[in-house]
Formats: structure tokens, C-alpha cells, sequence
């Protein structure tokens, strides 16, 4: 008779949490350690050349974004530093921590011109605005800086076409802020539609940056 037979407890499933807290917790720390991993084979892609500049800067924009949220959901007395998460779970990310200590694409850097900033800078509130709303954070004066930046960075990319749809967009719901007090809230249909015409402007751009 095997070990096994003898010992059915080694057929029970193993769980790593007893309730929803230590669910919540492993599963902060699998996001935060994907984003991490991702960012590495990212920059990878980039050094290797199998992604474009372009690419690449929305790609890590978006990811450092998306670094910093997960990374607050984790961050403790065990994991002060993103280098003690990384240490911890043996993740060998030189490349991605790297890039997390300059919170910025590595093409920035080297940019003469604004334009890898602008495409940083607009994928960072194209993505900050959608968390908002779903968030429920839908007041005239918490949306209306964000979204009146975003316009603004996106007349100066000079890679976007003068009839771009989502500066129409932009724009439009800038109007209808403008219109509002600073207290008053978009209601919940208007919530909706505006991450439906955020989402579907964000694609749009990055399907230009794609082509270009």
C-alpha cells in the first residue's frame, strides 16, 4: 500500500488563506507580482527591438500606472520597498525595477522633442479618469482637471490627426462639466457613457500609435 493510501490527508486541496482578508492579500500580491514580471519582459521586447518606441511607451506608461496602484495594495512593514516584494518572491527583475525607480519609459529620457512624454502623459489619464468613475468618484471638481489635461496634451501630440474622435469626445465632456457647479455629480448614465467613450477613445489612440 502506497504512502498515499495510507495518508488521505495528501489529497486535500492546500489553501493558502482561512477568509477573505488572506484571499485579498495573495491576491494583491499575484497582481502586483504580474505587473512587475510583465514590465520585465517588456523592456526586454524593447532592448531586443521587438516593439517600437511608440509601443513601448504607451505599453510601460500604462504599466507603471498600473505598478503604483497594485503596489499600494501590498505595501506593509513586510513589503516597504517594491525591492523587499521582489526579494521575498525571488522575482528577477532588474530591468522592471529599474524602471520603477525612474517612474518613467526609458524613451522619455532620451526624447528631444515632447512627443514620448505627451503619448506617457495621456495614457496615465486616460487610465486615471476610467479608475475614477468606476471608483464612483464622479464630482465636477475631481474629474474636470484631469479631463481638461488630457485635452491639453492631447493638442500638443503632433502625431494625432486634427479630427482625432476622442478630442471630440474630450471636449464635448468638457463642455458639460463646465456647465456644472463644482460640487454637482455626473449622474449614473452619464458615468456610464463617459468610461464607454474614454475606453473607446483610449483604443482608438493606441491604434494610431500602433500605425504611425
Amino acid at each position: 500500500m502506497s504512502i498515499a493510501q495510507d495518508r488521505p490527508e495528501l489529497y486535500e486541496e492546500v489553501k493558502l488563506y482561512k477568509n477573505a482578508r488572506e484571499r485579498e492579500k495573495h491576491d494583491n500580491q499575484a497582481d502586483l507580482y504580474a505587473v512587475v514580471n510583465t514590465l520585465q519582459h517588456l523592456e526586454k521586447a524593447y532592448i531586443r527591438d521587438c516593439v517600437t518606441p511608440k509601443e513601448y511607451t504607451a505599453a510601460c506608461s500604462k504599466l507603471l500606472v498600473q505598478y503604483r496602484a497594485a503596489f499600494k495594495q501590498v505595501q506593509s512593514d513586510q513589503f516597504p520597498t517594491i525591492d523587499a516584494f521582489a526579494r521575498a518572491f525571488r522575482l528577477d527583475c532588474p530591468a522592471a525595477l529599474e524602471r520603477i525607480k525612474e517612474d518613467r519609459p526609458i524613451t522619455i529620457k532620451d526624447d528631444k522633442g515632447n512627443t514620448s512624454k505627451c503619448i506617457a502623459d495621456i495614457v496615465s489619464l486616460f487610465i486615471t479618469l476610467m479608475d475614477k468613475l468606476r471608483l464612483e468618484i464622479k464630482a465636477m471638481d475631481q474629474l474636470h482637471p484631469d479631463l481638461r489635461d488630457l485635452m491639453d496634451t492631447m493638442n500638443r501630440l503632433s502625431i494625432l490627426p486634427s479630427d482625432f474622435d476622442g478630442k471630440e469626445k474630450v471636449a464635448e465632456w468638457l463642455q458639460t462639466l463646465n456647465n456644472m457647479s463644482a460640487s454637482d455629480e455626473l449622474s449614473d448614465t452619464q458615468v456610464r457613457q463617459l468610461i464607454f467613450d474614454l475606453e473607446t477613445s483610449y483604443n482608438a489612440f493606441n491604434k494610431i500609435l500602433h500605425n504611425s
